[in-house]
């Protein structure tokens, strides 16, 4: 084992994995959620110094048993990473509130979760944390409003813990991509297409044009998105340097989005919005 480790949220797939590998390459150990053991099996033969944890952050139990196993190895845990996430597509008029609910308590409430139960050891090894955003939680779109409201949420947490923990010396990132190409798309789809036909039938009549542009721009992240290395590099960095961002805009789509279209006027960004989604 290394003289330090990381926890790894959503490490089975995408930019979760990639981290994971990233970390182990330099020999640190890597505790790795996941929530199949097949998964675990499959990034334990990737790696030298992974250790899976089986941790849906949405169950309290499991979360417990994690920092138990990370307590108990003795290693100092030096940074966290919130990456489990979920993407739920759909007009806000007609999503069912379960849904919504279950998108928040994904990628909001589980976030918090996790850091409450580490929080003791990073505080014990001046630790850092590091929380996977988007430009999602900086800018709205038509179609994702619940994936949106959870990264918004996601964005202030952030804030709010980088404050409250500086006294401790603990370093709080956020980590802001673009398009990546990660199964997160294809997963939001599948899981849009069946709550789309639990809605009503003037749902898809309403929001024909918003649906079928949804489901072409998640095509188009899967294919044309940088791979999550990329997002993989910008939290090792986070991680590592002696003076960590506050917050790592990934893609040169993040880039101008985050620097330029969410501060234009509200009116245009809504058209360059609706026109971004429909091409």
């Amino acid at each position: 084992m290394s003289a330090s480790a990381v926890l790894v949220t959503g490490a089975s797939t995408g930019i979760g994995r990639a981290t994971a590998l990233a970390l182990d390459a330099r020999g640190i150990t890597v505790f790795a959620g996941v929530r199949k053991p097949a998964d675990a099996d499959a990034l334990v033969a990737a790696g030298q110094h992974i250790v899976p944890l089986i941790l849906d952050v949405t169950v309290a139990e499991q979360i417990a048993a994690a920092a138990r196993a990370i307590a108990e190895s003795g290693i100092p845990l030096m940074g966290l990473v919130n990456n489990a996430g979920i993407a739920a597509a759909a007009p806000l008029e007609f999503i069912a509130v379960d849904d919504f609910r279950h998108q928040l308590e994904v990628n909001v409430v589980g976030q918090l979760a996790v850091t409450q139960s580490v929080l003791p050891l990073l505080r014990a090894s001046k630790g850092r944390i590091v929380n996977i955003t988007s430009i999602g939680g900086l800018i709205s779109g038509p179609m994702l409003g619940p994936y949106h409201a959870s990264k918004f949420a996601l964005e202030a947490m952030t804030d709010t813990l980088r404050i409250e923990l500086a006294s401790w010396g603990i370093q709080v990132s956020a980590i802001e991509p673009g398009q990546i190409a990660t199964p997160i798309w294809a997963t939001a789809s599948a899981k849009a297409d069946t709550m789309i036909d639990r809605m009503p039938p003037e749902a898809t009549e309403l929001y024909a044009k918003g649906i079928a542009g949804a489901r072409a721009s998640a095509k188009r992240a899967a294919a044309e998105g940088l791979p999550p290395e990329r997002v993989a590099d910008a939290i090792i960095h986070a991680l590592t340097a002696a003076r960590p961002k506050t917050r790592y805009l990934v893609g040169s789509d993040a880039k101008l989005i985050g620097r330029v279209v969410r501060h234009l006027p509200d009116r245009l960004r809504d058209r360059l919005m609706v026109r971004r989604r429909s091409h």
